[in-house]
């Protein structure tokens, strides 16, 4: 998973190295995902992901317990046989997903937005709670 931290306090996940390594071996043949910037404002995080060509309505953004799933799909078009006129076929079709750590996130006050091929989230930070004092009675 990836985390919204900085990135020097990022920590091991074997299940992310995996998915590196595919990354990191196959070198960018096929897109596997898509690109995100992750910004700390303090207050809030603002993420920005690339999803060039998507429709609103193919993008999906799922929370559970403490990760958010941002998923899209590109439907590819049935092409008759008798009808293809393709000379050059580059663009991708298929299925894209990327889960995101959203510990320290007010989940509930998440805001997206999908203009112009970005989804933009702001994701405020979860007001840190502070200790109850208390006095405790001697018996």
């Amino acid at each position: 998973m990836n985390g919204i931290t900085p990135f020097e306090k990022k920590s091991f996940d074997l299940f992310n190295a995996f998915h590196d390594f595919e990354n990191d071996f196959f070198g960018g043949l096929y897109p596997t995902s898509f690109k995100t910037d992750i910004r700390d404002e303090g207050d809030k995080y603002v993420m920005e992901a690339e999803l060039p060509g998507f429709d609103k309505g193919d993008i999906q953004l799922d929370i559970t317990g403490n990760k958010l799933t941002l998923s899209a799909v590109h439907s590819e078009k049935k092409v008759d046989k008798k009808d293809n006129t393709y000379i050059c076929r580059e663009r991708s079709y298929g299925s894209y997903s990327r889960s995101f750590d959203i510990t320290g996130i007010d989940a509930d006050k998440i805001e997206a937005e999908y203009k112009n091929g970005i989804l933009s989230m702001v994701m405020p930070k979860k007001e840190p709670s502070v200790p109850e004092t208390r006095r405790l009675e001697i018996k």
